[in-house]
Parts: structure tokens; C-alpha cells; sequence
């Protein structure tokens, strides 16, 4: 078994609350059978929007943006027997129904 972490990214955000509702209901559902299965290490948070970015040369500049389609939105981190059972387990995660993806990253031991 090993670890790994999902990194969500791109997907719309849902328009009113009624679809936020649902959409959050939909994540819980996922990420609770996730959790009774024993692959939930740590459910992660979604991450805001905004945000800022620093550079080598240590200037600070505004971002991500939230334009782009590359955005990470949150993470998730899972335990999964090897890269491929990770990502078979994060192909019932809601973000695909709404143009997102999952990056699916093996946690590198140390």
C-alpha cells in the first residue's frame, strides 16, 4: 500500500446554492465511501481562488487565476495498493461532471 495524493483541478463552480447542494452532497458521498473502505488518509479542503504566487527572484505577483482551466481547486490524500488502484478509486470523484480532472501523484517516501 501506498499513498497518494489527488489534486483537483479545472471543473465550473455550481451557479446558485441549490447547485452547490448538490454538488457538495455529491463530493461527501463519494469521500464517505472512500473513508469506509480505509482509503481516506486525509480528506484535504478545497482551496480558494485566490491566491498569490512567488517566483525565484522573490517577487510576489496576484494569483492562480481563476480563468484558467489549470486552477487547482483542492486534495485529497489517499492510501491505494499502487498508482493504478489510486486511479481507478478516483474515477467516481464528482469534479468530472463538471469539466474538471484528477491528477492522481504517488507520495514519494522518504
Amino acid at each position: 500500500m501506498g499513498q497518494f495524493l489527488y489534486i483537483y483541478r479545472g471543473g465550473e463552480r455550481a451557479q446558485t446554492p441549490e447547485q452547490g447542494e448538490k454538488v457538495m452532497q455529491k463530493w461527501v458521498a463519494w469521500m464517505e465511501d472512500l473513508g469506509k473502505k480505509g482509503h481516506i488518509k486525509d480528506r484535504g479542503q478545497p482551496l480558494e481562488s485566490e491566491g498569490k504566487v512567488v517566483r525565484k527572484d522573490k517577487s510576489v505577483t496576484d494569483g492562480p487565476y481563476a480563468e484558467s482551466k489549470d486552477v487547482v481547486g483542492g486534495y485529497t490524500l489517499v492510501e491505494a495498493k499502487d498508482l493504478s488502484h489510486a486511479a481507478e478509486l478516483s474515477k467516481g470523484c464528482p469534479i468530472f461532471e463538471g469539466g474538471g480532472l484528477v491528477e492522481v501523484r504517488p507520495v514519494m517516501e522518504m
